[in-house]
Formats: structure tokens, sequence, C-alpha cells
């Protein structure tokens, strides 16, 4: 159950991806991030209404539920602004494969608190490093499209460490202290309050004629908080290492969205380079 729940998790999360092309390049990175943690933080809060699942935020455990909640919310809003952030500026085929590369830090953290490093893991940490730097190399050109390319590739690695992290609290400290449903619910909230003080701060308002940008960060925000609540739930039943390569692999689900539904283009280089991250990926969840 695990493993289709990771799966699941890549499914929800590449759609999700897709629909935040539109919605950065429409309401930029800030605005589409507030709108979808808004979303699903209204969406998680009358579900857990509706079943009462709120872990252990509410059963007398004291302030530790609740401060691992709230860690776990501030990374995933640095990890979410970058990756919005690279959405914005590159090629989605590019820094989609790039940001799902997180699994490599996340397995690392993981060896330092003891887990052994086996030859099939060495070989695809080794693959997906070598994948990133031919999946980077091959963004180049002078242009301004370039440009905005080569920086979206730097934000995607942003993403990718921040994600790392992120999965690695949440699997060995946050979700057995808060809560798997009540993590989310906190991840969300936190994430909210962060990105509407940004946009309070820098005074961004919502530009007009943008109603289906932000309908879409309603649909990314259902699927996106569907996807991290799904993810909570197979690492209680599945190793956090297994289930993270596997929801890792959302990235493959947008390249092939990206290619498909409006035609975005990779060199040989760069195909060959996202072949070798998802290869190892495989390699690190075996």
């Amino acid at each position: 159950m695990g493993i289709l729940l990771g799966l699941a998790t890549a499914l929800a999360w590449g759609s999700s991806d897709f629909l935040a092309r539109y919605a950065t390049r429409g309401l930029g990175t800030l605005r589409a991030l507030f709108c979808m943690q808004g979303f699903g933080a209204t969406f998680l809060t009358i579900f857990l209404l509706a079943t009462g699942r709120w872990g252990h935020l509410f059963d007398g455990s004291g302030w530790r539920p609740w401060a691992w909640g709230i860690a776990a919310g501030v990374c995933n809003s640095l990890a979410m602004l970058a990756f919005y952030r690279c959405i914005e500026l590159g090629k989605l085929s590019v820094v989609a494969p790039l940001s799902a590369g997180y699994p490599v830090l996340t397995f690392l953290l993981t060896v330092l608190s003891g887990e052994r490093l086996t030859i099939a893991r060495s070989c695809g940490i080794a693959a997906t490093l070598v994948g990133v730097i031919l999946v980077a190399r091959g963004e180049a050109g002078g242009n301004n499209d370039a440009k905005n390319s080569k920086q979206g590739v730097v934000w995607a690695l942003c993403a990718s460490v921040a994600f790392g992290v992120l999965f690695w609290i949440l699997g060995l400290h946050v979700i057995e202290t808060t809560g798997a449903y009540a993590t989310v619910w906190l991840v969300r909230l936190t994430g909210a309050s962060i990105t509407l003080v940004l946009l309070l701060l820098t005074r961004a308002s919502i530009p007009k004629g943008q109603g289906s940008a932000i309908v879409r960060t309603a649909g990314m925000g259902l699927l996106d908080t569907g996807a991290l609540v799904v993810s909570n739930r197979g690492m209680q039943l599945e190793q956090v290492s297994i289930v993270t390569v596997l929801s890792s692999l959302y990235g493959a689900v947008t390249v092939v969205l990206a290619a498909i539904l409006i035609r975005e283009r990779l060199s040989r280089v760069q195909w060959l380079g996202t072949i070798a991250i998802f290869a190892g990926i495989v390699l690190i969840g075996r």
C-alpha cells in the first residue's frame, strides 16, 4: 500500500506542477503560492473538521507537535518558493527533473542518521548527479530566454535541496510526533501565513483578468495538499526512502505533460540527463 501511495503522490504532484506553470506566469510566484497554500489549508481544514483526524495537536501532547509541524511548514515554504520560481522562469521539462533529484539528499541524510549505503544506491546517487549536470549544461545561450532558463535551473536545484531536507525531517521526526494529516494542515497554514506576510511587505496585489489562473491555483491546492497527505500516510506504512523516491517521480509526469500538451523540447544531452536522473532515483529506492 505504501508503494501505491508513493505513486499516487507522484501523479498528483506532477499534475499540480503542470498547472503551476500557467498560474505562476499569470500571477507571479508569491501570489500563486499564497493562493495554492490558502486553498489547500481551507480544503484540509474542512476535511479535519469532518473527520477529527487532528493527530497529536489537541490530545495533550504539548508544544512539540506544533513546533515540528511549523518547522516543516517553514521548510516547505522555502522549497515551494524556489520551486514555483523555477517553474516561472524555466522550462518544465528541465526544472521538473532537476527539482525531483531531492531523494539523493534525503537518502544521504538518512545514511548519516544510521541507514547503510548499498552499492545500488551509491550508483543511483552517482547517476542522479551526472544527470543533473547534463540537464543543467544543456541550458546554454546568451539571450533572455536562455538566461531565464539558467536562473530556472539554479532555483530548481535550490528547491531540490530544500525538499530533500523537508522529507528527511518529515519521515524521521515530524509525522510521528504531529500526525500525518495534522502535519500537512500546519504546513499549509504556516506557508500561507509566510507568503501573506511577504505579499503585504511587497504590497503585491492580484492582477486583473487572472480569474483562470486563480481557478488553477484552487486545483493546485487540492492536488498538492492531497499529495502531501498521501505521501505522509505512505511514509507511515513504508520506508521513508522508498516513498520519497516514488513520489519524486512527479518530475516524469510533468515532463510527459509538457511534451504532449505544450510541445516543450529537450536537447539529446538533456534527454540523456533526464533518463539518468530517473534511473538514479529508481536505484536509490532499491
